[in-house]
């Protein structure tokens, strides 16, 4: 069984990006997290992470959607 709560680290592993961009997209508020214990230490819910992700899917597929790959010359 998966774990509910992910760290930071892990996230950043899934994503294949680093830790401190984790961090800022969590500080920004980009992907949503909780601060748990006495350290506050973050964790992200892997059911957050996932709607993350499909929610970056989609917005990607809007931007492409905008931005059309230019037509190439015949050469």
């Amino acid at each position: 069984m998966e774990p509910r709560f992910l760290l930071l680290s892990d996230v950043a592993t899934e994503l294949n990006v680093s830790d401190s961009q984790v961090y800022h997209m969590v500080r920004s508020g980009e992907l949503p997290a909780i601060k748990i214990g006495g350290r506050g230490q973050w964790r992200v819910e892997r059911a957050r992470l996932e709607e993350y992700i499909q929610r970056k899917y989609a917005e990607t597929a809007e931007w492409v959607r905008g931005n059309p790959l230019a037509e190439r010359d015949p050469e």
